[in-house]
């Protein structure tokens, strides 16, 4: 794999959070392997895209990976912390030999005081992945066993109302630790699809609903496909396109206080040819 994680998502060394996130998600889009289910090249770039975005996507790690502290996959480039040959980093400061290991050799050689800290194990790393869900999960919330690039099953709860950019944390589904330590989590990004059916609008949302020109006229009941379901809404006589009726509680589930869904009517003619209907027409036309 190319050293330069900033050459593998393709952006420059400068990016902002918000570019390197966008650059993570259009390659995700492009390389995810149930896309390309056949091609192995994709999917060992779409791992690597994953890997840079792990580092890159963590403010810490960013920093550590800019100074020359960790390599591309995250691990220390010199036993003491430092990001040179020698112990020293590129602008002439000293590193980690400067620090508390250089500072218990010579407190031992020289009688210090100072008393020599232990090191117990550490944590594992966190995994960064980024995961596209239906609307209607976003929607009503979920339990799902999700896939993710490098193969790993993870049983996912999706709460309802998340949306797209928000981070789902899975505790202690990261790396193990190398030390015996606890283990990582798993951070997953999530990315709620669109739908053709309905728009959201914080937690209502929002469709059109095609009518007859008979219930506009009479009144009468008509089947709403609703991302919980199926339900009945009743239209009230003399309603025209473009009147929006609101199906109460039909909209996004919060626990605390669920959405509405909200109907916009549209007429729709069952037969525009129809010779009764332009017959009929025709005669008020006449008579007005």
């Amino acid at each position: 794999m190319s050293t330069d994680l900033y050459q593998i998502l393709g952006v420059a060394r400068d990016a902002s959070e918000d570019d390197i996130k966008r650059a993570h998600r259009r390659l995700v889009k492009e390389l995810h392997p149930d896309l390309h289910p056949d091609d192995t090249a994709k999917a060992e770039r779409f791992k690597q895209v994953s890997s840079a975005f792990e580092i890159l996507g963590d403010a810490d790690k960013r920093k550590k990976y800019d100074r020359g502290e960790i390599d591309a996959e995250g691990n220390p480039t010199h036993p003491f912390g430092g990001g040179g040959p020698g112990g020293f980093r590129q602008d002439g400061g000293h590193s980690g030999m400067q620090g508390d290991a250089f500072e218990d050799i010579l407190s031992g050689l020289f009688g210090g005081g100072r008393t020599r800290r232990r090191t117990g194990p550490v944590r594992g790393r966190d995994l960064r992945y980024q995961v596209t869900i239906s609307f209607e999960d976003a929607a009503n919330g979920a339990k799902r066993r999700m896939t993710m690039a490098d193969g790993r099953a993870l049983d996912v709860e999706i709460p309802p109302g998340i949306e797209s950019g928000q981070t789902l944390r899975l505790r202690s589904q990261g790396q193990p630790s190398p030390t015996g330590g606890p283990p990582g989590d798993a951070l997953l990004q999530v990315d709620a699809a669109e739908s053709p059916h309905w728009i959201r609008d914080g937690d209502d949302i929002r469709m059109d609903c095609p009518i007859s020109l008979e219930t506009a006229v009479l009144g009468g009941k008509v089947d709403v496909r609703t991302p919980s379901g199926s339900v009945t809404l009743k239209v009230p006589a003399g309603s025209n396109t473009g009147s929006v009726l609101r199906l109460k509680g039909k909209g996004v589930a919060r626990r605390s206080r669920p959405g509405d869904l909200y109907a916009r009517l549209s007429i729709v003619l069952d037969d525009p040819k129809d010779p009764a209907l332009r017959s009929f027409l025709q005669d008020g036309a006449q008579s007005g």
